[in-house]
């Protein structure tokens, strides 16, 4: 690898790792509103949105420059290839968040509204998720890759159970249905969130051993 390559590559990294930390703090901050009902906290993850849509465009920029002008080869091709693809995933988990922050300002209208259990514990290892996939990316960690995708799966059963809590609640008052139905679309959104992070560490499997861990079934090990 010529060191120009080297240097495009390391700077291409560093961005996409800048642009990891916007937005996990997004999705924290916009989790928070949720919990808390703070529509101050949802105008704070918007402004963030521009920061990640701008630096989006700009990475996705710096790839195809990558691309032009070293043509790469085997690793450092798998190399560009998934950034562009963290990179996308992480401007959709920053859609996301904002999705989160717009059910608060509906569900800001019902305060008296009790959210159901386990949306906090669905959203801190969600946002654990993307912090460890991201990490075993800095680290060409692959054991810590198959540990995220491997833990979607917990989060997707606390959306069952998030599922089954508001199905409940409805039934029990049925004026509840509106705020019911924010509540649960904010709970899927933090569920996707999740299943972004498990692309990237599907990604990084890539990366490291060029296999594609994508559409594995049950019983197939990644």
């Amino acid at each position: 690898m010529s060191m120009h390559l080297q240097r495009d590559l390391e700077s291409l990294e560093q961005n996409l790792l800048n642009q990891s930390s916007v937005v996990e703090q997004m999705v924290f901050r916009a989790c928070q509103s949720l919990r808390e009902l703070r529509v101050d906290i949802v105008q704070e993850v918007l402004a963030s949105e521009e920061t990640v849509n701008y630096r989006e465009v700009e990475i996705e920029e710096e790839c195809l420059k990558i691309l032009a002008l070293h043509q790469p080869v085997a690793v450092d091709l798998r190399r560009v290839a998934t950034v562009l693809k963290i990179n996308g995933d992480l401007e959709r988990i920053a859609d996301l968040a904002v999705n989160i922050g717009e059910r608060t300002h509906s569900l800001s209208l019902y305060p008296d509204f009790q959210m159901p259990a386990n949306l906090d514990k669905m959203a801190e290892s969600a946002i654990s998720m993307v912090r460890d996939a991201l990490d075993s990316f800095v680290r060409l960690d692959v054991e810590l890759a198959r540990d995220v995708c491997a833990r979607d799966d917990v989060v997707d059963e606390l959306n069952r159970q998030v599922i089954s809590d508001v199905q409940a609640l409805i039934e029990t008052n049925s004026s509840d249905i509106e705020p019911a139905f924010h509540f649960y679309s904010a709970s899927r959104h933090v569920e996707r969130i999740a299943d972004h992070a498990t692309n990237i560490a599907e990604d990084v499997i890539y990366l490291v051993d060029g296999d594609i861990a994508r559409h594995r079934h049950d019983g197939i090990p990644y």
